[in-house]
């Protein structure tokens, strides 16, 4: 052993020896803190290497669709409604199908609801549904208060149950409910002002966050979709992410991002850990959840004095759209980048940039305007002529029909 090295066991072996004073509520704690010192002390030695902590598994999405089958199924077993079995079976026949985790969840905590409900009405059996009990439970919902979007998904639901029931001819079909439907307001797509886009951006913030809210703003990408994504989804070279499996629709797709982008992620690459197979992650190296996401995005927006204008992350995958619609970009290629199953769905972010439709309004207005200046109302040239000339036939008309 070299001098060096003995001169360092000296200053660090009485170090890690000392007794802790007993009878102390940290005795544990001080003993454990010395383990630690002389564990480092005896590597930098060479002694013996540092164990290294084998990093969590990460749970797969099949383990988590066959355990919430699993907590499901006991959870049907525990409530008083009508058809337990029939449910049961309806969630195992879903996960058989590869319906996703929050699909199938969904299904429980709606069709629990109807069931309870029928439960309610004295029905004792699957068959004795009648052919007004969902009418009657859409208003049960309506008058409890719960948002229409809500009790439209539990129609839905209700009704692909219903539809399954009558495959297996548990119910006869004049009990399904053709016409009942539920009309929804489709709202536009909400876009962040260009100008809100550049205060946003011109927040201090770390260099995760500003890689996260790049990323979102020029791929369009869901925040579920961010969240999952993994190193080797990512090209920096072709600065291109390929998404496996679209959160909302299951389709796979690849989305492309910006210069400014790649520059904010490549910065975050540089300070993230290598061994982690997500490129963002929360403590410890776990996945980030969406409210974790949705708490730094307030916080950045608070800083940049624009929380009171109600933004959300979603917000940033319609300005995303609303600018390539800007750029002339066609809708069909839109439509591949957004992930959607129909065109009429990109459409809707063509009507908050028709220039068309626009140009020609303002066009129209200043002939109107002109004309209330003036005080009076003139037709133009053309039309004015086309309507003494049709004055002019009718006369004539009137003159030869009199004098054959």
């Amino acid at each position: 052993m070299t001098q060096e090295n003995l001169s360092l066991e000296e200053h660090s072996f009485p170090r890690v020896i000392k007794t802790p004073p007993k009878n102390t509520s940290h005795s544990h704690q001080s003993s454990n803190n010395d383990t630690e010192i002389y564990t480092q002390r005896m590597s930098q030695l060479g002694h013996f290497q540092v164990p290294i902590k084998k990093r969590e598994q990460q749970t797969v999405p099949e383990e988590n669709r066959q355990r919430l089958l699993n907590r499901l199924i006991l959870k049907i077993s525990a409530i008083d409604i009508v058809g337990q079995e029939h449910l049961k079976e309806y969630l195992r026949y879903q996960y058989r199908r590869n319906f996703q985790a929050n699909t199938i969840r969904a299904s429980y905590s709606s069709l629990s609801c109807f069931l309870k409900y029928l439960k309610e009405l004295g029905r004792e059996g699957i068959k004795d549904i009648g052919k007004n009990d969902l009418e009657a439970f859409v208003e049960h919902e309506q008058d409890n208060g719960l948002k229409i979007l809500s009790v439209k998904s539990r129609l839905v639901v209700a009704k692909a149950f219903l539809r399954f029931m009558i495959d297996r001819g548990e119910i006869k079909e004049d009990v399904f409910p053709w016409k009942l439907n539920i009309k929804i307001p489709e709202p536009l797509p909400r876009a962040i002002d260009p100008d809100d886009v550049k205060r946003l951006l011109a927040v201090k913030v770390n260099v995760r966050d500003r890689a996260m809210i790049l990323l979102l703003l020029r791929t369009g990408m869901r925040i579920g979709e961010l969240l999952r994504t993994r190193m080797i989804d990512v090209s920096m070279a072709e600065q291109k992410i390929l998404i496996y499996e679209g959160e909302k629709n299951r389709r796979g797709r690849a989305v492309y991002f910006s210069y400014d982008a790649k520059a904010a992620l490549a910065s975050w690459i540089k300070e993230r850990r290598q061994r982690n197979e997500l490129i963002f992650y929360g403590y410890k190296g776990r996945p980030l959840s969406y409210e974790t996401a949705r708490t730094m995005f307030i916080k950045h927006l608070d800083k940049a004095g624009l929380s009171h204008k109600g933004y959300t992350l979603h917000c940033l995958r319609h300005t995303y759209a609303t600018d390539l619609i800007n750029a002339r970009m066609p809708l069909e290629c839109l439509e591949k980048l957004m992930g959607h199953s129909r065109l009429d769905v990109t459409r809707r972010y063509a009507m908050l940039t028709d220039k068309t439709r626009e140009e020609e309004y303002f066009k129209a207005m200043s002939v109107i305007e002109r004309r209330e200046r003036d005080g009076y109302y003139k037709c133009d040239s053309e039309l004015q002529a086309l309507l003494e000339k049709t004055q002019l036939l009718t006369s004539h008309n009137k003159e030869l029909h009199e004098h054959p």
